[in-house]
């Protein structure tokens, strides 16, 4: 068992010994964040591990909301016609974990059920996640991934900077800081507790470095199976911003904090392995660059859909501001071997093989992210879907490849005709993203105005 991952007995042991006196049971919504509930220690043994109906309810508008936690209308599954009601959630006792940065407190992943059919709900992202793996595996595949997470570390803490409008904050390094040890060294007070709580949870880390921007940091975890992925880039984003808060420092993972800066990626490493996960099915000793005819199959897919699918990977209006010529983020829907000016790179080898896509920000939501790779790559695989060659030189400025979306409206526009995301997501999951992309533009088109108007119209206009 990973280090800070708990067994049901342990945790029953734990809990009558007063080592563990509160649970979260949580489960991720449309956004990528933790909902759910604390519950007493005592609770949690005794009415959901040992009695009861083994889950809690929660209001099932949590499914159906914008980040101001505002119902949104135009959803099928949940609104007021409907009433609002109640869904069950339901402990994945595999995902138990202790949470080392709060006290006497452990955390457990929940699936979300009807509470009238008992059925899973199938627009929860966990569940949307899950249906594609098993699509995966009705095909003999297993599928794993990795995801880099980049994030903006400040002097300010979060109250501070919500007391500032966000304006005028104060990065925790005064240059750019890639690579940097005697910056990263200054950083360490923070870092170091992140690396460390991470791997008392259960969420692998391999290193830390500092990034490209000013404060820009980057903490790379250990690659699993999709599930396992999603789950652990939650609990590692949540935690994050806890750790940091109780040190009394802001972090973001916006994807363009400010224009004056690089943005910030979640670059999603992927491979194809056999059925059981033990061999990659990627590496061909004598095909054209290593690949094998499956992982070619898998890339096409990839790439054919990357403007459709790039909503998955780029949920709001801040994620288009991202993508910016020679800012190490992607313009071109283009792939190369190690070639960071890309939208998809090819790196590794033998095993670890993989191609990384460079589209999606650290602002995505993993399981929206991976289900939609996984949807994209078993396209391919089925259709036999031939990438383009392979590019070489400076993708920022070729002429001849197609482009990643530009705005949250073009992104939208391509998702809504999407047979690949439709057929492989089913009529109702597809609606219910599609209502959820449509309403974020929606948001910001009808109901904000900006800095940028203010500054430009308010006298001049």
């Amino acid at each position: 068992m990973e280090r800070g991952m708990l067994d049901q007995e342990t945790v029953e042991e734990q809990i009558r010994d007063d080592e563990i006196d509160t649970v979260l049971m949580v489960f991720p919504d449309q956004q990528g964040r933790f909902m759910g509930k604390r519950l007493t220690g005592r609770y949690f043994l005794e009415d959901v591990l040992q009695g009861g109906e083994g889950a809690i309810h929660a209001c099932n508008y949590l499914l159906a909301v914008d980040m101001e936690m505002e119902p949104i209308p135009g959803y099928a599954y949940a609104n007021w016609d409907t009433g609002y009601g109640d869904l069950a959630m339901r402990p994945d006792l595999s995902t138990m974990r202790a949470v080392p940065w709060l006290e006497k407190t452990a955390l457990v992943i929940c699936d979300v059920f009807d509470e009238e059919t008992g059925e899973p709900v199938e627009v929860a992202p966990r569940q949307i996640l899950k249906r594609q793996i098993e699509r995966a595996a009705a095909a003999g595949y297993t599928v794993k991934c990795g995801s880099e997470l980049e994030f903006y570390l400040f002097k300010d803490s979060f109250e501070e900077a919500a007391g500032k409008g966000y304006r005028g904050l104060k990065p925790h390094s005064d240059y750019i800081m890639d690579y940097h040890i005697l910056q990263t060294t200054k950083d360490e007070y923070v870092i170091r507790a992140i690396r460390n709580h991470m791997d008392n949870a259960g969420v692998p880390v391999e290193f830390s470095k500092g990034e490209f921007g000013k404060g820009q940091q980057e903490i790379n975890l250990r690659y699993a199976d999709a599930l396992t992925m999603a789950d652990r880039h939650t609990v590692y984003k949540n935690g994050v911003k806890e750790i940091a808060s109780g040190l009394g420092r802001a972090v973001t993972f916006m994807a363009k904090w400010t224009m004056a800066e690089a943005g910030s990626s979640c670059h999603l490493h992927s491979s194809v392995w056999n059925e059981d996960g033990s061999t990659s099915l990627m590496w061909d000793e004598g095909g054209e660059h290593h690949m094998s005819d499956l992982f070619r199959s898998y890339l096409g897919g990839l790439m054919s859909t990357a403007r459709e699918m790039a909503w998955m990977f780029a949920p709001s209006v801040n994620s288009f501001k991202r993508y910016q010529a020679g800012s190490w983020a992607p313009t071109a829907i283009a792939w190369g071997h190690d070639n960071r000016t890309c939208g998809f790179r090819l790196v590794g080898e033998h095993g670890g093989l993989r191609i990384e896509s460079r589209i999606p920000g650290a602002d995505a939501n993993p399981y929206y992210a991976f289900a939609a790779t996984i949807a994209a790559g078993l396209h391919g695989i089925e259709n036999g879907v031939e990438p383009p060659a392979m590019f070489h030189g400076n993708a920022y400025v070729a002429e001849d490849v197609p482009r990643v979306p530009t705005s949250l409206h073009e992104a939208v526009a391509e998702f809504e005709g999407s047979e690949v995301a439709r057929k492989a997501f089913g009529d109702a999951v597809f609606e219910h993203l599609l209502n959820t992309a449509r309403q974020e533009q929606i948001i910001f088109d009808n109901t904000t105005v900006t800095d940028w108007e203010l500054s430009r119209y308010f006298e001049r206009m």
